[in-house]
């Protein structure tokens, strides 16, 4: 059985901050003390001075492009950047071509991970006008969650019949997952801009199409149906400050039945930056001011935001290149999502302790996810090994996705990983990767 020894970490789990040594057996963290002596010379030992260890990030919601979009990504050119950037897990979403909206679509993608991911890998089940009965199949140890979109999205998945969103909610136990915009609302505004600047419309307009308005009448609806009907809801991606209200920090968040998700592009970027960046900060649901952006770190700092994520979602630069209307939303994130954390830490803005406890602990505690998101003994060896005072500036040339672009370029992190380990498996270390992958299927304690 493989054996290594890592010594000397600064090792960061569980709101503290410990100095120790910590010794993996095959897949699993065996033993975590002050000092390890190695009982063999089959050791390998890792000297970890001076450099911190977090648990592996488990990131609930990115988009791998495959099947059917893979010119823009796929599973195994994101899932490198991912264990590049200290994502050990990843959930990834439904609006692929074909939709994972049947469970032999769903399995397919399984089937293709398992041959090519680099990172733990599990995938939501994309609910739709039309499929109830195939939600009412899934085998919820298999499964990450449902995904809705109550606002349209990349391959339209749009959920609008009133009735058979309440009979989804109403009819599963699992994690409902939302896309929270209000489509009337952003139909109507866009047609506003387009008759006022046509298909050119400049990018700083983005944020008062899909307005704080359209965010704030989905989600509350949403959250309104959940309490009505009891089910369980996780409302991702926030983007404004007036929705932070709408979540309680008075609970524990494993008896939470609603829950929210910000992703790092909002709380580093604001309206401010369209002028520079253009359409390679078009996201949806749009970044927008810099107050929305103060208020979302707030509620992620006093627990009404439960988890960091990146909706990590690759386009072409030719694609993004297109005029407003023509340009689609989304962009690469997965790489840089936890240095760009890091660099927040640097600014005194978030404790290293809470950054685990956002991108780590609670999307394992949220999804019941088996034996990650700690380091702990019995645990999976999904571990992440951070230099904090190794700068590196972000480069075409160093930039991992199939894409080949950042919105994150020219931009210089204090913070570096330095190691990257998968199942107890060293799979990333010092920007180079192990020639095998480690990666297993997500399971679930449910």
């Amino acid at each position: 059985m493989k054996k290594t020894l890592i010594k000397n970490a600064n090792i960061v789990n569980e709101g503290v901050i410990f100095n120790g040594d910590i010794l993996i057996e095959g897949e699993y963290i065996k033993k975590i003390d002050k000092s390890l002596t190695p009982k063999s010379a089959d050791v390998l030992v890792l000297d970890a001075e001076g450099k911190y260890l977090l648990p592996g990030v488990i990131d609930d919601q990115v988009h791998f492009r495959e099947p059917g979009l893979t010119h823009k990504g796929n599973i195994e050119t994101e899932s490198k950047a991912a264990i590049a950037g200290g994502i050990t897990s990843f959930i990834e979403m439904p609006n692929t071509n074909p939709q994972t909206t049947t469970i032999e679509k769903l399995e397919e993608k399984f089937e293709i991970a398992a041959k090519t991911s680099s990172a733990n890998y599990s995938f939501m089940f994309g609910g739709t006008n039309d499929n109830l009965d195939e939600i009412l199949k899934l085998d919820a140890s298999k499964v990450a969650g449902l995904k809705l979109f109550l606002g349209s999205s990349t391959g339209n998945m749009l959920v609008d019949d009133p009735e058979v969103l309440k009979k989804i909610f109403e009819s599963t136990n699992l994690r409902i997952s939302v896309h929270c915009e209000d489509e009337g609302t952003i139909k109507k505004n866009l047609q506003e801009h387009i008759e006022k600047y046509g298909d050119d419309i400049p990018l700083r307009q983005h944020p008062k199409i899909r307005s704080e308005e359209a965010c704030y009448l989905s989600s509350s609806k949403a959250i309104e149906l959940a309490k009505q009907t009891g089910a369980r809801l996780h409302v991702f991606h926030l983007s404004t400050g007036k929705e932070t209200e709408l979540f309680d920090n008075s609970i524990p968040l494993k008896d939470k039945k609603i829950t929210a998700e910000v992703c790092t592009h909002h709380l580093w970027f604001s309206d401010e930056d369209y002028d520079k960046k253009g359409t390679l900060i078009k996201w949806n649901p749009a970044v927008k001011t810099a107050q929305d952006r103060e208020q979302l770190w707030e509620a992620l700092l006093d627990d009404r935001i439960d988890v960091l994520a990146t909706d990590h979602a690759p386009h072409t630069l030719e694609e993004k290149k297109n005029v407003y209307t023509k340009a689609p939303s989304g962009g690469p994130l997965v790489q840089h999502a936890l240095p760009a954390m890091l660099e927040m830490y640097h600014r005194e803005k978030i404790s290293l302790e809470k950054i685990v406890e956002k991108m780590c602990h609670n999307p394992a505690i949220l999804f019941e996810i088996d034996r990650r998101g700690y380091i702990k003994e019995g645990y999976y060896a999904d571990l992440v090994l951070v230099d904090l005072s190794n700068p590196w500036t972000v480069k075409k040339d160093n930039i991992l996705y199939k894409c080949g672009w950042s919105p994150f370029e020219g931009t210089t992190f204090k913070s570096r990983i330095s190691h990257t380990f998968i199942n107890g498996n060293i799979a990333y270390q010092n920007a180079k990767f192990s020639k095998n992958t480690y990666a297993k299927r997500l399971t679930f304690n449910r």
